[in-house]
C-alpha cells in the first residue's frame, strides 16, 4: 500500500467523528452541557492524536489564527460555567475563522472547515443542493470558490 494510515491517526478520527457526535446530539437535546463538554472534549483529542500535539498547538497559538482561536476557546469556557448556547455560538464562530482558508492562500495551507467544498460537489447526494444557483452565488461572494464547478458562477 502506498500510504497506509498509523493506529494512533485511526483513534484519532474515531475521536473526532464521536466528537462531533456527542455535540450534535447536544445540541439536538436542547442544548444538554455534559453532551456538549463530551463532545469538544473528543474533537480537541481526536484533532491532537491526528495533526500531532504540537502542531495542534501552533495551529491554536500562532498569530494569525488568534482571531479564531480567542472565540473557540471562550466559547468553550462559557460552556463549562452552564452557558452552552453562547458557547456554542461562539465555538462556531471561532472554529469557523480557525479552520477556514483565506482565498489568498493555496487550497492545500490551511484546514478546511470540516469538509472540504470540492470534495461535496462529487458526492452523489450533495451535489443537487450544493449546485443550486443561490449556493454558489454565496460561495462566489465569498471569495472561496475553487471549486471544478466554478465556471457556472
Amino acid at each position: 500500500m502506498a500510504y497506509e494510515i498509523s493506529e494512533i491517526k485511526k483513534i484519532g478520527i474515531g475521536l473526532v467523528g464521536f466528537g462531533i457526535l456527542f455535540s450534535f446530539l447536544g445540541v439536538i437535546l436542547f442544548f444538554d452541557r455534559g453532551l456538549l463538554a463530551l463532545g469538544n472534549i473528543f474533537f480537541l483529542t481526536g484533532v491532537g492524536l491526528l495533526l500531532g500535539w504540537q502542531s495542534m498547538w501552533q495551529l491554536f497559538t500562532k498569530k494569525a489564527n488568534i482571531k479564531g482561536s480567542v472565540p473557540f476557546f471562550l466559547g468553550l469556557f462559557l460552556l463549562f460555567v452552564r452557558w452552552p448556547v453562547a458557547g456554542i455560538i461562539l465555538e462556531l464562530y471561532g472554529s469557523f475563522v480557525l479552520f477556514r482558508s483565506s482565498p489568498t492562500s493555496n487550497h492545500f495551507s490551511n484546514i478546511h472547515f470540516l469538509v472540504d467544498t470540492d470534495f461535496c460537489f462529487y458526492l452523489a447526494v450533495v451535489t443537487g443542493l450544493l449546485s443550486k444557483p443561490s449556493y454558489i452565488r454565496f460561495q462566489s461572494l465569498d471569495g472561496f470558490c475553487n471549486t471544478p464547478f466554478s465556471y457556472l458562477v
